[in-house]
């Protein structure tokens, strides 16, 4: 159901075709850049908190760790994440596939800069088997972030090596 919801929403803004479902998990950033064939940091994963009584949802790269210090700065808060409960509850999407497509009325979503880096990222699509090929300008329009925040650390030294999905056998598009 997520993932209809997800793909309709993106399907709305002409990116539908973009999905990608999957015949192996993708429900972490190691399966799904094994899937997508792409590497870890290039995954955008999306991370649900709690701040000030409501949900919201931190996209990041795969290889980024949420940086307590900056995320109390930036949200005035101590970073607390949902339950898996809490996040099919209040987002919309279960634990694997969670992404900021398709969400529920008044979750709040945030891009974080260690996504930049690329010009194309992998996040999820509603589904622990799915994602969606989105450019960054692309990420921003169909996620409805309001702002760029810097909350995550450990990306910024990282090396990357490659620069897009090698076309696994396991991916197949959606239409």
């Amino acid at each position: 159901m997520a993932f209809d919801i997800a793909k309709e929403h993106l399907g709305k803004m002409g990116l539908g075709g973009r999905i990608h479902t999957f015949e192996v998990s993708s429900a972490t950033v190691e399966l799904a850049a094994r899937a997508v064939g792409c590497e870890p940091a290039r995954i955008a994963k999306t991370l649900s908190f709690m701040v000030q009584g409501s949900p919201i949802l931190v996209v990041a790269a795969g290889d980024a760790k949420v940086d307590n210090h900056k995320y109390k700065e930036q949200f005035g808060a101590k970073a607390k994440m949902l339950s898996p409960d809490e996040v099919a509850e209040l987002v919309g999407h279960d634990v694997g596939g969670v992404c900021p497509f398709g969400i529920k009325d008044g979750v709040k979503v945030y891009l974080d800069e260690s996504l930049k880096r690329f010009p194309e990222v992998f996040p999820a699509c509603g589904s622990a088997s799915s994602a969606v090929h989105l450019t960054i300008p692309e990420l921003e329009l169909a996620s409805g972030s309001p702002v760029w925040v810097d909350v995550c650390k450990a990306w910024q030294d990282a090396e990357i090596t490659g620069t897009g999905p090698s076309g696994t056998a396991d991916m197949t598009k959606t239409a």
